[in-house]
């Protein structure tokens, strides 16, 4: 596969990072990520690695200021990029940067079906696809991508994994970064499926009540940040990956103190601490399920010495071992 299939705004650009050496074991990121398609693996000659896997950014603050939020977070996909091409790489499966995909000014859902055809595209070829956002307006495009593939259309039991501290079930008269789960539920309902949705992370404070009774009707599981031990995470993460096939995975960098992650539209008072996240991303790539994942909400205005972006480069790191 080329990514002929489907045309990015942006083409992908050489990643860049510290030089240590050319050897395989001086390797760093940007040394390892192409900017054009490997072919999809030979299971034949490589079942013992991990599949290849490819990076689309989402250059979008549209649905962040539909929903009054802080704008900021369309440049997100390079900050990313920067954080993640210094870091050692330790992966043996391939990994290929496509480019961008832009939100100009406020077409957001011409931006999201365009990304979301990219992901089914690479999805169907085999790739594990991953979304560096943009703001959590990119969970619909995901989804899209996520529900258009042959997986789902054979009957693969899809879960949507959140770690969020918001529910982001808004009814709003327009589509923005607090709807994308109550599109999804809607969209399942007209494909005649039931959303299968689990959050981890639920700030009470930062959450209606009305949020409360729509999670409550379409049978959201959720754990409140309060309650976000290692222990009882582990067990509600397990708990739903029993109940799935394949796992969209979604990340909000505003699940973790501001402390930890300053630089997002919504930085938690509370949060849950890194070490949880970590451990929950490692369960759901070790479980096998990992389908799809993307990291919004990085909002580079409002970071401090690059700590979020540093932050989403290592969650990333984590789940493409």
């Amino acid at each position: 596969m080329t990514f002929s299939s489907f045309a990015v705004d942006v083409p992908p650009t050489p990643w860049t990072g510290r030089n240590d050496g050319d050897s395989p074991a001086h390797r760093r990121w940007w040394q390892s990520v192409p900017t054009t398609a490997a072919p999809a693996q030979d299971a034949s000659l490589d079942a013992a690695l991990p599949g290849p896997a490819a990076l689309i950014g989402f250059r979008s603050d549209a649905g962040v200021a539909r929903n009054l939020g802080r704008t900021g977070a369309a440049t997100g996909p390079a900050a990313i990029r920067a954080a993640l091409g210094s870091l050692a790489y330790h992966g043996t499966r391939s990994v290929t940067d496509a480019g961008d995909m832009v939100v100009i000014g406020d077409a957001l859902e011409e931006g999201q079906t365009r990304l979301g055809a990219a992901v089914t595209a690479m999805l169907d070829d085999g790739h594990l696809t991953v979304v560096l956002g943009g703001g959590h307006e990119t969970a619909f495009a995901s989804y899209l991508g996520v529900a258009g593939t042959a997986a789902v259309a054979n009957g693969a039991r899809l879960g949507v994994l959140n770690l969020d501290a918001h529910f982001d079930l808004r009814d709003a008269p327009a589509p923005s970064s607090g709807t994308p789960f109550l599109q999804m539920a809607r969209a399942e309902a007209a494909a005649g499926r039931e959303l299968n949705y689990a959050v981890v992370g639920i700030s009470e404070p930062n959450n209606t009540g009305a949020l409360f009774d729509t999670a409550d009707d379409l049978d959201v599981k959720y754990l409140l940040d309060e309650d976000c031990s290692a222990e009882r995470t582990e067990a509600f993460v397990a708990s739903f990956l029993e109940t799935v096939d394949i796992v969209y995975l979604t990340i909000d960098l505003d699940v973790l103190p501001s402390a930890v992650a300053p630089g997002v539209s919504a930085p938690a008072a509370y949060g849950v601490p890194l070490p949880v996240i970590t451990a929950v991303c490692r369960q759901v790539a070790a479980s096998g399920k990992l389908f799809h994942f993307d990291v919004a909400e990085l909002n580079p205005e409002f970071d401090i010495d690059n700590r979020t972006a540093k932050v989403a480069a290592r969650l990333i790191d984590t789940l493409l071992r």
